[in-house]
Parts: structure tokens; sequence; C-alpha cells
């Protein structure tokens, strides 16, 4: 008799563990599935919240940002052939030099082109070129970057070099929406969401 009810006990224990536990696997099935719907809208939506597209018009100085260099350098020998702006600056200490020369590779003059190779974020980007475009007198500037890291590169740039009206031409996104969801990129985009805020907080205690 006595071996009879600790067997029931001990099962009435299982199902209890069980029911508690169902609750939780619930609870991280859902969690899972809200960041998987998250991350799709994301990348899906960059375009629209991440991007800024301005109208072309001749500038001053291209600053090109480092990050992602070959379309990044591809987008500013294109808009430095056309005319769109005599002299180039790149911004960023990963790979500052090979989108330089990467630009000469594809028609740019090296003289045309300046770097900065000391900063490594988009802020530092901004606080760095800011006194070199002051030099050159610069008072209209365009930024390219890649178009989801845009809009928070154009917020840098405005608020370290008040004095310059700034626009953005973004390297177009060159994937479908399946592959970014599929491609480390993706995740990049992702985390912009994330970044953007917490520059805008940045901004607001800056003393700049």
């Amino acid at each position: 008799m006595t071996s009879v009810r600790k067997l029931s006990t001990s099962s009435d224990s299982s199902q209890i563990a069980r029911f508690r536990g169902r609750p939780l696997r619930r609870l991280f099935c859902l969690t899972a599935i809200l960041l998987a719907c998250f991350y799709v809208l994301a990348v899906v939506a960059s375009d629209e919240l991440l991007a800024v597209h301005d109208p072309l018009a001749r500038t001053d100085i291209i600053v090109v940002l480092g990050g992602d260099g070959p379309p990044r350098a591809a987008r500013a020998a294109e808009l430095w052939r056309e005319g769109f702006a005599p002299r180039i600056l790149v911004s960023g200490d990963g790979d500052c030099l090979s989108i330089r020369d990467t630009m000469i590779a594809q028609g740019v003059s090296a003289e045309a082109i300046s770097v900065e190779c000391q900063s490594g974020n988009t802020w530092e980007n901004a606080e760095f070129s800011a006194p070199l475009l002051k030099a050159m007198n610069v008072r209209r500037g365009a930024l390219v970057t890649s178009w989801f890291h845009s809009r928070r590169a154009l917020d840098c740039f405005a608020l370290n070099a008040k004095e310059i009206a700034w626009v953005s031409w973004p390297a177009e996104r060159s994937m479908s929406y399946p592959r970014l969801i599929f491609d480390g990129l993706g995740f990049q985009i992702a985390k912009e969401y994330l970044k953007l805020p917490l520059y805008k907080s940045w901004f607001f205690f800056s003393p700049v």
C-alpha cells in the first residue's frame, strides 16, 4: 500500500512539474515568434523607416563613411564622375584607405580625395570630420553611406556640423528582401532600429 502511495505521489509531482513548465515553454515560443516577426518587418521596412534619399544637386563635398566600403565607394565615385561635387572626404578608421583606393581605381582623381582615418563610429565620423570640413569652407555637403544607416548618419552630421546644409545620397539596396532576411546584413539593419533611439538620446544630452 505504501509503495502505491509513493508511486502516486511521484506521478502527481511529475504532472505538476509538466504543468508548471508549459507556460514557460509557451512564453519562450511566443517570444521567439515575436522576435522573428520584428526581424522580418525591420528588414522589409528599412527603406521606408531608416533611409533618407534627397534629390541630386551640386554640393561642395561628398563625405563617404566607412563600414561597408565597396558599395559606398562605388556610389561616391559615380556621383563625383557625374559632377555633383568636386571633392570627397572619406571618414572611418577601418577601411578609409581601401575606400580611397577603390574610388581612384574607379576614376576619381587622387587629388580630390581627403581622408579621416581615426573615427570608430558614426558619431565620431561626424565629430572628427567637422573641423576638416570647416577648414575646407564647406557650405553644402552630401553623405554617402548604406541606405539603412543614412538617417542616423545625417542626424550626427547635422548636429556636429550645423553650419553645413546636408543631403543624403546613400548606396542603394542591392539585395532582395528575402535575401537580406537570411544574410548577415539583415542583422545589421535590425540593430539600426536599436541604435537610432540610443543616438537620439545621446543628441539630447550632447554639449555640441
